[in-house]
């Protein structure tokens, strides 16, 4: 392979990689706090706790992620962690969550990528 055609092929397989891949969970709400990456957050802010897998020992910290439900989305930073979420869960503020749907749902099926 010519050394042209060989740095395109790198660099194409490389952006796939990169590339935002959905994940599939449910979305919860709750009241947020102090959360585990160390940021004071109210009801109003729009931040999400994630599941421990996707949280990642932290790394998730401060990214962004786009939640989608039903045509509705919300982008959320990722502050907290949420060690009650099932694989793909993330845990939203009263005021992300309201954006998708009624609160008294509770918990919806989303999903969701980092942005």
């Amino acid at each position: 392979m010519q050394p042209t055609k060989f740095l395109l092929a790198v660099l194409s397989s490389a952006l796939f990689v990169g590339s935002a891949v959905a994940i599939n969970g449910d979305a919860t709400w709750f009241f947020p706090g102090l959360g585990s990456c160390g940021e004071t957050n109210t009801q109003f802010d729009f931040i999400a706790a994630l599941n421990p897998t996707d949280f990642n020992n932290h790394a998730a910290c401060g990214r962004n992620a786009r939640v989608n439900y039903q045509g509705r989305s919300v982008t959320v930073r990722i502050v907290d962690l949420c060690p009650g979420c099932g694989p793909g869960g993330i845990d939203l503020s009263p005021a992300a969550f309201q954006q998708l749907a009624d609160p008294g749902l509770g918990r919806i099926p989303v999903e969701w990528d980092f942005i």
